[in-house]
C-alpha cells in the first residue's frame, strides 16, 4: 500500500540544515519514502491512502540513542539524599546508586520488566521517538542481564518501535565479585558476551569507564572481544572525571562516547579522526547538579557530531521526554536549536550506526516520520515539558502510544 501525507510543512536537510518546505507532500510504500515535494505533485500520483495533515510539521522521527529504559524499582531515595547534600559517590558507597537498582531488577520477572518499562517507552513514542537504544546493566549476573535484553526485544515487538539493544555488564561491580574485579571482567568477556550474542540479544556493547566503575584498561579487552564477534561498541566516558574513556573509544573506533564532560583536546582530536560521535546527556548533568560542562566549543571546532539523548534511567536522569532533553541541551550546554534537533535525529542515527537514517526525509530513506503541530523543528527545544506528536511512523508503520 502506498500512503501519502499532503498539505504539510516538511523539514528537509539542505546544505546541512533543516529547512521547512511549505505546501508539501510525502509518500511512502513498503516502508520507504518514494516522493517528497510540492503537495500538488501528489495529485498526479497513484496512492492508496491520502492523509491531509492540515499544515502540520513533518520531520524525521526522533531517535533516543542512550537509555537505560528497562529496570525495576525506584531511586527516589537517592534523589532525596542528593537534595540533602550527598554526592553520587557517597550515595553509592552507602548502598544506593546502581547497585540498589540491581537488587530490585534481579527480583523482577521478565513480564514485570516489560510491564514496568512499557509506559516509559510509550512516553518516548508519544514525544515523536521511533528508534530507541536500550541498555542492560542492572542485572550484573547472566540470567538477569538476559532478562533485561529479552525485555528490550519484547518492547520493540509490542510497540513497533525500532529497539537497539546494548549489553552493558561493565556498569558496576556486582557484590559477589567485590573482592575480585579481574574475575568479573573475565567472566563477562569470556562467557556472558558470547552466550548472549549467540542468542541474538545483543546489537552493540557499552562500558562505564569512570573512577567509580571500570578503568579504560579493564574495558579494553571486553570491547575488543565484542568487536571480534562483529558487534559495535560504545562507551560511557569522561562523565565525572578524566578517565581515558574518550581516547579509548576513539582508538577502537567506537560509534560514540557518551557524556564527555571531561574530554580533553587530545581526546577530541582522536574522536574527530575516528568519526566517533559525542552523545550529550544533559538530563544527568541537570539531575546531579554538575558544573563541568562538555567541551562544546572544542566539539564544534573539531567537527565532531553531537547527539543528544535522554539517558533515561532511575537514578540520574528519570525523564521520558527527548524534547525536554533538547531544551536542556540548549539551556545548559549552549547548543543552538539546530544542533539540538540534529542531535536527536541524524547525529543520533550515526551514534547507533543507522546510516539510512542520517539523511533525514528524502526519497529512498526509511519512512520514519513524526507529525507535530509545530511551526518549525526548533520548537522541539522550546517547550519545557516536552511536546506530543500527532503521529509517529517507523518504516511507514504507525506506532501507537497509550498517552
Amino acid at each position: 500500500m502506498r500512503t501519502a501525507l499532503i498539505n504539510a510543512r516538511i523539514a528537509e536537510l539542505e546544505q546541512g540544515r533543516f529547512v521547512v518546505r511549505e505546501n508539501a507532500g510525502l509518500a511512502f510504500r513498503d516502508g520507504v519514502i518514494d516522493f517528497i515535494g510540492a503537495s500538488a505533485g501528489l495529485e498526479r500520483e497513484t496512492v492508496d491512502r491520502v492523509i491531509d495533515v492540515k499544515g502540520d510539521l513533518l520531520m524525521p522521527a526522533l531517535i533516543d540513542c542512550h537509555t537505560h529504559l528497562v529496570f525495576a524499582g525506584s531511586r527516589a531515595g537517592d534523589f532525596a539524599q542528593r537534595m540533602a547534600g550527598l554526592s553520587y559517590a557517597q550515595i553509592a558507597a552507602q548502598g544506593g546508586g546502581i547497585l540498589s537498582t540491581v537488587r530490585q531488577t534481579r527480583l523482577a520477572s521478565l513480564a514485570e520488566l516489560i510491564d514496568t518499562a512499557l509506559p516509559r517507552l510509550h512516553a518516548l513514542i508519544a514525544g515523536g521517538v521511533a528508534t530507541v537504544e536500550i541498555k542492560s546493566g542492572y542485572g550484573l549476573d547472566l540470567a538477569s542481564e538476559r532478562r533485561m535484553l529479552q525485555a528490550a526485544r519484547a518492547l520493540g515487538e509490542q510497540t513497533g518501535a525500532r529497539v537497539i539493544t546494548t549489553f552493558l555488564p561493565l556498569h558496576a561491580l556486582p557484590p559477589e565479585f567485590k573482592d575480585d574485579r579481574a574475575a568479573y571482567v573475565a567472566e563477562v568477556t569470556e562467557h556472558w558476551l558470547p552466550t548472549l550474542a549467540a542468542e541474538g540479544l545483543v546489537d552493540q556493547v557499552d562500558a562505564f569507564v569512570e573512577h567509580l566503575a571500570f578503568s579504560a584498561a579493564e574495558a579494553r579487552g571486553f570491547l575488543l572481544a565484542a568487536q571480534r564477534l562483529g558487534l559495535k561498541i560504545k562507551l560511557h566516558a569522561e562523565q565525572l572525571s578524566a578517565s581515558g574513556g574518550c581516547a579509548l573509544g576513539a582508538q577502537l573506533g567506537a560509534l560514540s562516547v557518551d557524556h564527555v564532560e571531561y574530554a580533553d583536546e587530545a581526546a577530541l582530536a582522536q574522536m574527530a579522526a575516528a568519526g566517533t560521535v559525542a552523545v550529550l546527556l544533559p538530563g544527568a548533568f541537570y539531575a546531579l547538579k554538575e558544573t563541568r560542562l562538555p567541551p562544546i566549543a572544542g566539539l564544534r571546532e573539531h567537527g565532531i557530531p553531537m547527539a543528544v539523548a535522554t539517558d533515561l534511567n532511575p537514578g540520574t536522569s528519570p525523564q521520558t521526554s527527548l524534547s525536554a532533553a533538547l531544551n536542556q541541551a540548549c539551556v545548559l550546554f549552549g547548543l543552538s536549536t539546530e544542533e539540538a534537533v540534529q542531535g536527536a535525529t541524524i547525529h543520533a542515527a550515526k551514534a547507533l550506526g543507522l546510516a539510512s537514517l542520517t539523511r533525514g526525509l528524502c526519497v529512498g530513506a526509511p519512512a520514519d516520520v513524526a507529525r507535530f503541530a509545530l511551526e518549525a523543528p526548533s520548537e522541539l527545544c522550546y517547550w519545557l515539558a516536552g511536546v506530543t506528536a500527532k503521529a509517529v511512523y517507523r518504516d511507514g508503520s504507525l506506532l501507537t502510544s497509550s498517552r
